[in-house]
């Protein structure tokens, strides 16, 4: 079933496929939302190709005529600087054929020029050259379209992170964020020059549905689980460099009374967060200091006190635990297939020791051939192949935390000031599921609007075409 037969048939009750009774603590969520494929075509028209959606860092797009090309669902898109430095994005395909025009990955130039029939764009995105053009014979009609490149209709930034939406009629980016702001504020801000990606990603693509990862992104019951392997080679490093090592104590932290908690959002986003066992390991504490006095006491002692995971719904998450720093961005390929980039994010400007450390333990544990990544594509794995155990319906992953949930702030929020819908609070041992709720509220929200525009535009159609 493709979209376009979806919205003229019956409109389907996407709240079905969630269970939440606010009342009696109790939430649930079909298993039909991983292992439909029908879903998959209908997520991406009302969920990746109508709302806001990450496309890259600036650090990416640094210099004039630079480019990224990514996706915003199925579309294949492009972003640029041109000749001023200002930022575009359009749809990566040639205006003559549909031919895609950047094949790389990023890059550097004034011009690109189509493999096909060499038509010629410039940065802005605009036609410069329609090889033999004068020898064409064109109409006159046609010689008069508009042969640019499509723009992406939204674009818009927030510290350095760039957003874009294919639908016009959105809310405005910061409204979207919203308290994400602020923990995109509490990286950018570690250093007064920003934040940066490093140059060079890994990627991988995993056999398992791109919900999987947003929960695991959050999912803090796994860790001495699904990573008990990274815990015993951690555990030797503690006993072969005692007081010299100074990686993560990941079976410290659950010896120990930690606070811990999480906040979830109307709009899908999500944050856990983590007390540091050993804060004075962290690149940024010979910091505290010069941080204290440009952004605060209380911001610095949420910088380097907590370890914390973030999703800005539905594509980007980001890691700031321990010493290490992650950035991911996800690509749904299918109802069972998904693409991760995944990248290690630093502050501008930190002394060669912070950045070696930042890189060895990202490597250590998040990069593919670490000790942790196989372990997520894994479990997502056997997690997708369960799913088809269609017999039964309803997950029974998201019941942890209910009981230590804040309907709105709680006394953590209130120091940060930030105004979440969820918030909880508790031992680390907890494993707080609440924050899942969250994204799905979100998606049963924003797949019930698409539904409803699609809907609109085709009854819409149907009247003029009555009218005519």
């Amino acid at each position: 079933m493709s979209s376009n037969s979806a919205t003229t048939a019956a409109p389907i009750d996407f709240g079905r496929y969630i269970y939440d009774d606010k009342k009696q603590g109790v939430f649930s969520v079909n298993r039909e939302i991983f292992n439909t494929p029908e879903l998959y075509d209908l997520e991406m028209e009302y969920i990746f190709e109508a709302n806001w959606v990450f496309l890259c860092h600036e650090s990416q797009v640094p210099n004039p005529h630079d480019f990224y090309t990514t996706h915003m669902g199925r579309q294949p898109v492009v972003v640029t600087r041109d000749k001023e430095g200002e930022l575009n994005a359009f749809i990566n395909a040639c205006s003559h054929k549909g031919s895609k025009l950047c094949l790389t990955r990023q890059g550097n130039t004034k011009f690109h020029t189509c493999t096909y029939h060499g038509w010629v764009f410039d940065s802005q995105g605009n036609s410069i050259s329609v090889k033999d053009r004068d020898d064409a014979s064109y109409s006159e009609a046609f010689a008069a379209q508009d042969f640019n490149l499509k723009k992406v209709p939204k674009l818009a930034e927030y510290r350095g992170w760039i957003f874009g939406s294919l639908e016009a009629d959105v809310v405005p980016l910061d409204e979207h964020l919203g308290d994400m702001r602020l923990f995109i504020d509490l990286l950018v801000d570690q250093s007064e020059e920003g934040m940066e990606l490093i140059p060079g990603m890994s990627s991988y693509t995993f056999n398992g549905n791109w919900k999987m990862q947003i929960e695991n992104c959050l999912d803090g019951y796994h860790l001495n689980v699904a990573h008990k392997g990274f815990l015993e080679i951690t555990n030797q490093r503690v006993k072969r460099l005692g007081d010299k090592y100074t990686g993560p104590d990941i079976e410290a932290m659950f010896n120990v009374d930690l606070k811990t908690g999480s906040f979830g959002w109307d709009q899908g986003h999500a944050l856990f967060f983590t007390e540091n066992p050993a804060p004075e390991y962290r690149p940024l504490w010979p910091e505290r200091e010069n941080l204290a006095k440009r952004i605060g006491e209380a911001r610095t002692d949420w910088m380097i006190r907590f370890g914390r995971n973030f999703t800005i719904f539905p594509n980007v998450q980001c890691t700031d635990n321990a010493v290490i720093g992650q950035f991911r961005v996800l690509r749904p390929l299918a109802h069972n297939k998904t693409e991760m980039h995944i990248y290690c994010w630093v502050p501008k400007g930190e002394s060669a020791a912070a950045r070696q450390q930042r890189l060895r333990t990202y490597e250590d544990f998040f990069d593919i051939a670490g000790t942790g990544t196989p372990d997520d594509v894994a479990a997502y794995m056997n997690c997708q192949d369960g799913a088809e155990g269609r017999l039964a319906k309803w997950q029974l992953g998201y019941g942890r935390g209910q009981t230590a949930m804040t309907n709105g702030a709680n006394d953590l929020a209130d120091e940060l000031g930030v105004k979440p819908a969820t918030s909880t609070a508790g031992p680390l041992t907890m494993s707080d599921e609440t924050l899942f709720h969250a994204s799905y509220r979100a998606w049963v929200e924003q797949m019930q609007a698409g539904q409803a525009r699609a809907l609109k535009k085709i009854n819409g159609a149907k009247t003029d075409k009555a009218g005519n």
